[in-house]
């Protein structure tokens, strides 16, 4: 007996997310040869990108293309993707553990009256089993869970899984009808993003973190100029953010954001344990920091003894060079 797997894209600043393209690749791993595998892509003039979506190996893409789904908003896109998925009858749902899908995947699971396995960082099969390992106790423990019966949600993080690759082959377009509610309890007109740079800290492969040893807004800039040259997001601790010296958009650790980029620069952060818990899954870490006893060099994978001020300009230009 097929089953039926359900992929619900995200797009951001008019492109496709590539944690779509992880959660699509998790499904593929999870389905079997004979399961269907379909994606469902709600928001607003995304034509182009479900045509982009269709290439990697969808069997087809769903489209709920209309102006009330331009932003999310759980009153209208709820509404749209369970009518949607009511007529499907899936057997798991995949998202990104983003915003969006921390959001919608408990309300689809409530729907559904199924299971959920949230935060995925890995999957693998064993047996007639299909395994999710996700951490604990702030990245201290792993665990491995999985489905005993019924509908299933999954929620990946972002930068663990790879993503899916093109096949060559273009998956059918479905559009769908779809009308909001008469009566909204909150209407989404606009989205003011405090960006932390040009790339989405939670999907970056590189980050630039800056600390308390930072001691300024003022002194984020030579981190911003290493970033440019990394084509890097910038992030910070939480110490940075509570001296005001960076919006709270930016914060990793914890209370903030969880990344597990390629390569994480961390200036001038002690190493609480609280930012630990948002970072040390990352593939490689350096540290800069003057103090030899800071913690963050228990977890680094280089270390780098000195004043941030000193060592990160000179960085920067070496990669500008080598880069070049």
């Amino acid at each position: 007996m097929s089953l039926t797997y359900i992929v619900i894209a995200e797009a951001r600043s008019g492109k496709l997310r590539q944690v779509t393209l992880e959660a699509l690749h998790a499904a593929k791993i999870a389905k079997n040869d004979a399961d269907r595998l379909v994606a469902v892509f709600p928001g607003h003039q995304i034509t182009s990108l479900a045509e982009e979506l269709a290439q990697y190996g969808v069997e087809s893409v769903h489209v709920l293309d209309h102006p009330s789904l331009e932003n999310y908003n759980p009153d209208t896109y709820f509404p749209a993707i369970a009518e949607l998925i009511d007529g499907i009858r899936p057997d798991a749902v995949f998202l990104g553990h983003t915003g969006i899908g921390r959001d919608l995947a408990p309300m689809l699971a409530a729907h559904l009256n199924a299971g959920q396995i949230s935060d995925v960082t890995a999957i693998e099969k064993s047996g007639a089993n299909v395994l999710f390992t996700r951490s604990l106790y702030a990245g201290k423990a792993l665990e491995q869970k999985r489905f005993v019966q019924g509908p299933s949600i999954v929620t990946v993080r972002p930068n663990n899984v790879p993503p899916a690759e093109k096949t060559g082959s273009l998956a059918p377009i479905v559009p769908v009808s779809y009308s909001p509610p008469a009566a909204l309890r909150s209407i989404v007109k606009d989205v003011v993003r405090k960006a932390s740079g040009k790339v989405d800290l939670t999907e970056a492969k590189i980050i630039v973190a800056g600390g308390r040893g930072v001691k300024s807004a003022e002194g984020f800039k030579p981190l911003e100029q290493l970033a440019e040259a990394l084509n890097a997001a910038i992030g910070a601790s939480r110490g940075a953010c509570d001296a005001g010296y960076c919006d709270y958009s930016m914060q990793i650790g914890q209370t903030g954001k969880v990344v597990t980029p390629e390569i994480y620069i961390a200036c001038g952060i002690s190493g609480a344990i609280q930012h630990l818990a948002g970072m040390s899954q990352s593939r490689i870490i350096i540290a800069i920091n003057k103090d030899p006893e800071a913690p963050i060099f228990q977890v680094a994978d280089y270390g780098i003894v000195g004043d941030l001020f000193d060592v990160v300009p000179l960085l920067t230009e070496e990669f500008k060079v080598t880069l070049t």
